[in-house]
């Protein structure tokens, strides 16, 4: 299968500093993908780009086969059949939610541009909302009627450029979901740039994690959780510790928290000294576990309690229990580790 947008290895600057290094990625007909990664990585030039709003000094950006941009050359961003999502909703404030979704219809017939409006409208669960003003809506409405309005003109792809930064954490939760599910109703590809990881996840069947302009991993959300391919990936995607190993054979580690075999090889020698990754689901809660913690932090998450464990080496690391587990600072809880997932780094060399 052909990729309906293909990127290959664009250069992208702001004067002389390079924003976006030898960046290469492809995207299918119909898939969501995420780029995300920290403050100035460079993946929001990379959506510029693909609109036509960024220049590339190399490389080449085509979608269908047909080229978007290259070097000199870059086809007028009104043509490239793709609908943009800003953060900010970008809505005309003197129109109604109906002339707003149906801007981009003006030369359809009254009949075509009415059934349009109608079914974008009922699709985003705005039905009856098409007399109302932008001010009368709640940031989630406003943001649905942007989401409609770019899937009226009937776009090739849908860049969403992170669209739910504005809005409260549940609303935010909530809205990721339902996009993720009209994109896919509809056979909408988008790409998706966001900082908030839970986003990604939701929304994503693959995620680029970015950093200095390139993209260090393209994988589904499950293997950048459990198999990162280097450090800075085991970092920023979710959350974890890290604690000194000992390599036994290719796939078992000997820790403090006893020996750790997992179904990945590593082809070190016996006795190299690594870092390994521990997340908060890799340590549970057992009574009659082999390892003793120490309460030092808690964080209710509803369902769940993280727990800062302090181990008796004075290492910390985390650990989700049900919410109905709960113990105060200070107290000590027996846990176990399950891990069938042993992701490990050589040790960092001392300056």
């Amino acid at each position: 299968m052909k990729p309906l947008l293909d990127i290959r290895d664009i250069e992208c600057r702001y004067h002389k500093h390079k924003v976006v290094n030898g960046l290469s990625m492809h995207v299918n007909r119909g898939s969501l993908v995420c780029l995300v990664g920290p403050t100035g990585c460079g993946k929001t030039t990379v959506l510029r780009a693909i609109a036509g709003f960024e220049p590339v000094f190399s490389g080449e950006i085509s979608m269908g086969g047909v080229s978007l941009s290259r070097p000199g050359y870059a086809h007028p961003p009104e043509k490239r059949k793709l609908g943009m999502v800003f953060q900010d909703y970008a809505l005309f404030p003197h129109m109604n939610v109906a002339d707003n979704v149906g801007f981009s219809l003006r030369k359809a017939s009254a009949d075509s541009r009415r059934q349009t409006i109608g079914h974008m409208l009922d699709l985003v669960g705005l039905g009856t909302y098409g007399k109302r003003f932008p001010h009368e809506l709640s940031g989630g409405q406003q943001q649905r009627v942007a989401l409609a309005r770019a899937l009226a003109a009937q776009p090739e792809a849908i860049l969403l450029d992170e669209p739910f930064s504005n809005l409260d954490v549940n609303t935010r939760e909530t809205l990721s979901l339902e996009v993720r599910d009209i994109l896919k109703h509809e056979g909408i590809t988008g790409i998706l740039v966001t900082h908030h990881q839970d986003e990604a996840f939701a929304l994503g069947d693959q995620i680029g994690v970015m950093d200095c302009g390139r993209i260090l991993q393209w994988d589904t959300p499950f293997n950048l959780y459990h198999e990162p391919q280097n450090r800075f990936v085991a970092e920023f995607i979710g959350q974890g510790t890290f604690l000194k190993g000992t390599m036994i054979n290719t796939d078992t580690v000997e820790t403090e928290l006893g020996q750790l075999q997992g179904d990945r090889a590593y082809h070190w020698p016996k006795g190299t000294e690594v870092e390994v990754l521990i997340r908060p689901d890799d340590i549970v809660p057992d009574a009659n576990g082999p390892l003793s913690g120490l309460i030092t932090q808690k964080a209710f998450k509803g369902a769940e309690v993280m727990y800062t464990l302090e181990l008796p080496s004075g290492n910390r690391v985390l650990s989700l229990f049900p919410s109905h587990h709960d113990h105060t600072i200070g107290t000590q809880v027996r846990v176990r580790a399950d891990m069938h997932h042993v992701v490990a780094f050589k040790e960092r060399t001392k300056d």
